[in-house]
């Protein structure tokens, strides 16, 4: 069981990258400029509203009061709350950590500037070089995850909006389409690996701890 879920778990990791780097040779620059001429009045202040949605303090917050809240009142809920706020640390985090390392030019170098590509550890504290991969992306598929846990029944609104709000990033020319895959990716396996700390039980593995004995002492016939 675990062995075919790593399997499955390389090969999306290898689907990303090869849709990544086919994204970066032939879609990404041609979607940012063709996102860049829609990039005016309602159509900016309707996405603009969409992306902050993937701000990811809301959920930060959010999953530490409810944690708080509830750890002496309902431990499962309060370990949501708690694996809510970690999955977006974590992810967030790696995203960060990512865009430091990799340093691609934002779409605002390419409309500019003409800059595109990738410059490693060149440009680590400038925030026109932290495009790949996508914090909000990463944030907003992480979130929709973990809140599925605690409301599985609206699961697949969770996961609609997190796609949406995904997607405004490109459609505000802040993140090339590459970049959205891969921070929705991220994510994901944020989500996934976490998942299988907290819960266990829920992802398929054994439990740790062993079965207790039951010893059954047998009567005494003796007169």
């Amino acid at each position: 069981m675990i062995d075919e879920r790593n399997q499955k778990q390389h090969l999306l990791l290898a689907a990303v990258l090869l849709f990544c780097a086919v994204s970066f040779f032939l879609l990404d620059q041609s979607l940012t400029l063709f996102f860049h001429q829609l990039d005016t009045g309602a159509w900016h202040t309707t996405w603009k509203a969409v992306t902050k949605a993937g701000q990811s303090e809301w959920y930060l917050i959010g999953g530490l009061a409810l944690f708080a809240w509830y750890r002496k009142r309902n431990r499962q809920l309060s370990m949501k709350g708690l694996f809510l706020f970690t999955t977006v640390a974590v992810s967030g985090l790696s995203a960060d950590l990512l865009k430091f390392i990799f340093g691609r030019a934002r779409p605002k170098l390419l409309l500019h500037d003409g800059i595109y590509g990738f410059e490693p550890f060149q440009h680590m504290f400038d925030h026109a070089w932290q495009s790949f991969p996508s914090g909000h992306s990463a944030t907003a598929l992480s979130a929709a995850l973990s809140l599925s846990l605690l409301l599985p029944r609206f699961r697949p609104v969770f996961i609609i909006v997190a796609f949406i709000i995904a997607a405004s990033r490109v459609v505000l020319c802040q993140h090339y389409l590459s970049d959205i895959v891969a921070g929705s990716a991220l994510g994901i396996v944020t989500v996934v690996l976490l998942q299988q700390r907290f819960f266990p039980a829920n992802s398929g593995e054994k439990p740790t701890h062993r079965p207790q004995r039951c010893s059954m002492k047998l009567p005494d016939d003796s007169p």
